[in-house]
């Protein structure tokens, strides 16, 4: 049986020292545990590559399913 990736969003709420954030964007967090654990999300930012940021930088959110399949099709 194949195991669903449960993609987590977040929206970014700071984006201090970042120019590749910005405010009130979602974000497709990236999974890294150890990173997490740290107190960092792994996002892929305007740049195109993904990145460590403060938690704090971001708000997770829910979004229905229909949303997330367009966001990881942006991606």
């Amino acid at each position: 049986m194949k195991k669903e990736i449960q993609n987590k969003f977040a929206v970014c709420i700071e984006n201090k020292d970042s120019d590749d954030l910005e405010i009130r964007k979602i974000y497709l967090v990236i999974p890294d545990k150890e990173a997490e654990s740290e107190g960092y999300f792994r996002v892929v930012d305007e740049s195109g590559e993904d990145y460590l940021y403060p938690q704090s930088y971001f708000v997770l959110i829910q979004l229905p399913h229909e949303a997330q399949n367009a966001m990881r099709v942006s991606q």
